[in-house]
């Protein structure tokens, strides 16, 4: 393939990177004399004639969606073709690595760095969201970190339009099961807090070198993902709260994007962001956690922000069921004072 001429004006170079969908070369544009990134979908060679169909219609979705968002942190599309019966993206070249490389060269990225990072990627989906463009597969392999600490968000393939019928199939899942959001597992639309959602599991992954929910299985995984909390990061530092809060299981409770963007500037800059504690849900920690919480005040109810668990209630969206407390008998509490006068 090394010299290949595609659409006679692009000349393959190098192979600069591949996935389960196709291979991305280092070419040049021959026209305009510089060096561009070609996207090869290799996935139409093993599919049928039909799905071959699905998968132009998916590639020209790509450019689509990528067209119609203007910020300097999204991979810019110049150009869509054909060639040997297939779909092959014309795109800018980003010479750098992905957050997917770094993690494995280096184990983690330092938190402050996840954090510069996460505030560029949640600047690409505010400005895909705002054109109506959903990504669906935001993960560490699709976030380029160029040589001169550029952050961009790329391959839009999978992206739904609002407002355009989707082209996914019925029961199809579309996008990295251990960065799919818990509402996206279970069947329901995606949103723009379900890409949030991946931000939070991409930046988790940063900083502690690990997928949070990834299992032996996609099956587990998903599992996982729906029914378990992700372990408290070890080495996140100030930006602990902010995955905390955009890893919350119901999309209603997560930070909206403007707030998680000021949540994420201020874990770049190494300060502790106040707001994130709110999206924080509380844990009863103990026998004495009502005075602590709120749990269990008044009628029973709680009064904290997190989540209430209560007797034969279990955790929300699955997962182990919480210990049985004491109900109160009354709103008042008991006063245990001074013995009384003989």
């Amino acid at each position: 393939m090394q010299g290949l001429l595609i659409a006679g004006r692009y000349r393959l170079a190098d192979s600069i990177g591949s996935g389960g969908m196709g291979r991305v070369w280092r070419a040049h544009d021959e026209v305009l004399h510089r060096a561009v990134a070609i996207k090869e979908l290799t996935a139409a060679l093993y599919v049928s004639d039909s799905d071959q169909a699905v998968l132009l219609a998916r590639t020209r979705s790509e450019a689509r969606a990528a067209a119609r968002i203007n910020h300097s942190a999204v991979v810019t599309i110049h150009d869509v073709l054909e060639h040997d019966g297939r779909p092959w993206i014309v795109m800018e070249l980003v010479e750098g690595n992905s957050l997917a490389d770094e993690v494995k060269e280096s184990g983690r990225v330092e938190a402050r760095e996840a954090a510069r990072i996460g505030l560029w990627v949640l600047r690409a989906l505010r400005a895909a969201h705002s054109a109506g463009v959903l990504h669906r597969d935001v993960k560490p392999g699709n976030v380029l970190i160029g040589q001169d600490g550029r952050v961009l968000l790329t391959d839009f393939g999978i992206a739904q339009i609002e407002g355009d019928t989707t082209i996914t199939r019925t029961g199809e899942v579309v996008g990295s099961v251990d960065y799919l959001a818990p509402e996206r597992v279970r069947g329901h639309d995606p949103g723009p807090s379900s890409d949030l959602w991946a931000l939070g599991a991409t930046l988790y992954t940063a900083v502690e070198g690990r997928s949070p929910f990834r299992r032996t299985s996609p099956i587990s995984t998903m599992q996982a993902v729906v029914e378990e909390e992700a372990a408290e990061p070890q080495h996140a530092g100030p930006l602990g709260s902010v995955i905390t809060a955009l890893l919350r299981k119901d999309p209603a409770h997560r930070p909206s994007a403007e707030q998680a963007e000021q949540m994420l500037a201020e874990a770049a800059e190494g300060r502790r962001p106040s707001a994130a504690q709110a999206f924080v849900p509380t844990q009863n920690l103990g026998p004495d956690a009502e005075s602590r919480t709120g749990y269990g005040s008044g009628s029973g109810s709680g009064t904290g922000t997190g989540p209430q668990y209560t007797s034969g209630t279990g955790f929300p969206y699955g997962g182990e069921t919480a210990t049985p407390t004491p109900s109160h008998a009354s709103a008042t509490p008991t006063v245990i004072g001074p013995p009384a006068a003989p």
